[in-house]
């Protein structure tokens, strides 16, 4: 969990400790605020409380998604590179072969050509010709998965192509495709998830006027009203801290 995601959890934690408080006061805790009065706040509490495990929850499945989908994708640059093999060692043409090899280095990540120096760079500018360079990488899981489809669609328009190794034929090929594509979709699905569910516990935390912490600084701004600024009940309150929209 991140020190910012700690962050969050430390202000539920003391909300529960201002309650405690509350709690002790008693009857002299007898606020007309509706915002604050006791069964507000244990009911802001719990509410804070499920939105903090509800992130947690998001948080845990997003990192699952992200660790299936880096073990699935792990083997493909190899996989790439056995199917440029096989497809070489048949009688397709040059051009095919080449057709194939500029997806496969895409999938590798690899650059089409040499990366110009700098010196190289500035003799070409000074010649008068522009310096393009396309970025290297296309190691994106968007980009890899894009380019995965594109080989198959190649591969399956060569009549030489037909690979004695199941993994290696089309059908294969576009089964693993698929299950690439689904992991995919799960990180981008969990993402989504794992921000609604940061959204939702912002707004119970932070929103403005109706948020735990602004609940947080009416608390004690009430409890000094009662006991006054120099009470002790008010300066054990004041030392419990909130951090955000300016609540201390």
């Amino acid at each position: 969990m991140s020190k910012t995601e700690t962050g969050h959890s430390i202000n539920v934690a003391n909300f529960e400790s201002l309650i405690s408080c509350v709690v002790g006061y008693g009857k002299t805790y007898n606020p007309t605020n509706e915002f604050i009065k006791l069964s507000t706040l244990q009911s802001t509490l719990a509410g804070a409380k499920a939105s903090i495990k509800a992130v947690n929850t998001a948080q845990a499945e997003f990192s699952s998604a992200i660790a299936a989908r880096e073990v699935a994708f792990s083997p493909l640059s190899k996989l790439a590179t056995r199917i440029i093999n096989a497809l070489k060692a048949t009688s397709s043409t040059q051009q095919v072969d080449e057709a194939a090899m500029s997806l496969v280095r895409k999938i590798h990540g690899e650059r089409a050509s040499q990366k110009l120096t700098e010196e190289e760079k500035k003799a070409l500018n000074d010649s008068g010709k522009e310096v393009k360079e396309i970025s290297a990488s296309q190691m994106g899981y968007d980009n890899r998965l894009e380019n995965f489809n594109k080989l198959i669609s190649l591969l399956s328009a060569i009549p030489q192509y037909t690979p004695n190794e199941e993994d290696l034929k089309v059908s294969a090929l576009t089964t693993h495709y698929n299950n690439l594509y689904t992991l995919n979709q799960n990180v981008i699905n969990s993402a989504t998830a794992l921000s609604n569910a940061r959204i939702a516990r912002n707004n119970i935390l932070y929103i403005e006027d109706s948020g735990l912490l602004n609940a947080a600084g009416s608390v004690k701004l009430y409890i000094k009203s009662i006991y006054g600024a120099t009470s002790p009940e008010f300066k054990h309150v004041s030392k419990i801290a909130f951090r955000g929209n300016g609540v201390n």
